[in-house]
């Protein structure tokens, strides 16, 4: 029994220790994972220029060096973001809380290993208004600005490196202070997309707005427009307050309204694209009397398919002219090169020079066309080989071949020595058959004058 009890308590001993280092471990981990959580509430400081208007020249505007200094929490400031650049005036430095932490994004964070690529950033004073837009007048029903309004307001428009993220930010200050909240901010992770023809595309959009900001509990709109070339058009609009879409909404194109409430997704679907949805989207988000926007864009990208006429190439002999003509078709955008390759018989491979192209034609559906001639003298092709049309678009190259056979060159080659020999068996038999055709009909007319002389 005593050696039992001694047992007992040393096993007790050791459930004991496990507890406490396990305790500790865990103690440790959680002083760890706070230090980290307080290390990523500091956002590495972003070079920006500050964009105004020109004090002394009407219309015209002035740029100098700033720097954000942004974190996701005000009190998590310390002395390293206190400190300033020489070539920036400390009147340019702003302290940016953006508790959605948008803005820490890692395409943000300064370049390393000596690259001189940077984020774009600009900031410029916001003036805030009430917007006239259908959709987003019930916003500022009320008819009067909230006390809220007054102070500095500021709007920041970023560009990741490499376009992984564009950003565009409204930021409140306290007058003559540079202590910013980010009040809304919208942002897109499809600043450049392609896609194909027919495909279903979902264009990134998505924002934040401050929940302890008096505005962000008197709804939103959302408006999507496209632009190319100088003309636009609405390509759908929605009113959150009312839970409204506007009418000119265009065929296709929507919005996951359940998503757009619950998550501030307000990314644009495509359900079947065309060649003139080609061009630059903006999305904006309006608030009462704020609003951002970040435009992207959207390249439909569609090959061409190749023929060629005629297919296949008919039996040459030196010194004739073949014209050969390759069709390229159904294909976005405009920019195509078409080239011809041809492979002779000992397996090299040229370029032939003598092809012409035609204009650019436009099909119903918004897709090019294009032909090149090709005039092929056959006295340069030796025994003949492979004719390739080659077509180099942005979708990709695309290649269309048929074989080309000349007859009656040198000595000749197998082929054609079956076909002589063919053709030879052919005439004999004609011949023979012929022979056998006579000489059968006058043995007949002998046959008929024996019988009348009897």
């Amino acid at each position: 029994m005593t050696d039992f009890s001694t047992f007992s308590k040393l096993c007790l001993l050791t459930v004991t220790c496990c507890i406490q280092a396990c305790s500790s471990s865990s103690s440790s981990s959680s002083s760890s994972s706070s230090s980290s959580s307080s290390s990523s509430s500091r956002c590495p400081a972003v070079e920006c220029w500050l964009v105004q208007d020109h004090a002394a020249r009407r219309g015209a505007t002035t740029q100098e060096k700033s720097l954000l200094h942004i974190s996701t929490d005000a009190n998590s400031r310390d002395a390293a973001s206190e400190q300033i650049p020489s070539d920036i005036d400390p009147d340019r430095i702003f302290f940016v809380t953006d508790p959605a932490a948008t803005l820490c994004h890692h395409s943000l964070s300064p370049p390393t290993g000596g690259s001189v690529q940077k984020a774009q950033c600009e900031i410029s004073p916001f003036l805030h208004q009430p917007s006239t837009l259908q959709w987003v007048a019930p916003l500022t029903d009320s008819g009067f600005s909230p006390v809220y309004l007054q102070a500095d307001w500021f709007s920041a428009a970023l560009l990741g490196l490499n376009k992984q993220l564009v950003i565009s930010s409204i930021m409140r200050a306290p007058t003559a202070t540079k202590e910013s909240n980010v009040i809304l901010s919208v942002s897109s992770e499809t600043v450049s997309v392609q896609a194909r023809l027919g495909e279903p595309v979902l264009l990134d959009c998505g924002f934040w707005v401050d929940p302890s900001s008096p505005l962000s509990g008197s709804g939103f709109a959302v408006e999507w427009r496209y632009q190319f070339r100088g003309k636009g058009r609405l390509v759908l609009a929605y009113d959150g307050k009312t839970d409204r879409v506007a009418d000119s909404q265009e065929e296709g194109a929507t919005l996951d309204f359940e998503g757009l409430h619950q998550k501030g997704n307000a990314s644009l679907i495509l359900q079947e694209t065309e060649v003139r949805h080609s061009g630059t989207y903006i999305c904006t988000v309006h608030l009462p009397y704020l609003q951002a926007q970040v435009a992207m864009e959207l390249e439909i990208v569609e090959p061409p398919s190749l023929s060629l006429h005629p297919s296949p190439l008919p039996l040459a002999v030196p010194g004739q002219t073949l014209v050969v003509q390759c069709e390229a078709s159904g294909f976005a955008p405009l920019s195509l090169e078409l080239s011809w390759e041809f492979k002779g018989a000992d397996g090299k491979s040229r370029a032939l020079e003598s092809a012409s192209v035609t204009g650019h034609r436009q099909a119903w559906d918004g897709t090019y066309g294009q032909s090149s001639l090709l005039e092929l003298d056959t006295s340069t092709l030796g025994m003949g080989g492979e004719l390739t049309c080659v077509a180099v678009h942005p979708g990709g190259t695309r290649r269309a071949s048929t074989s080309l056979s000349v007859i009656g060159f040198g000595s000749p080659s197998i082929e054609d020595s079956m076909a002589m020999v063919g053709v030879a068996l052919v005439l004999y038999g004609l011949i023979k058959f012929v022979s056998w055709t006579i000489s059968s009909s006058g043995t007949d007319v002998a046959d008929k004058v024996e019988k009348k002389e009897k």
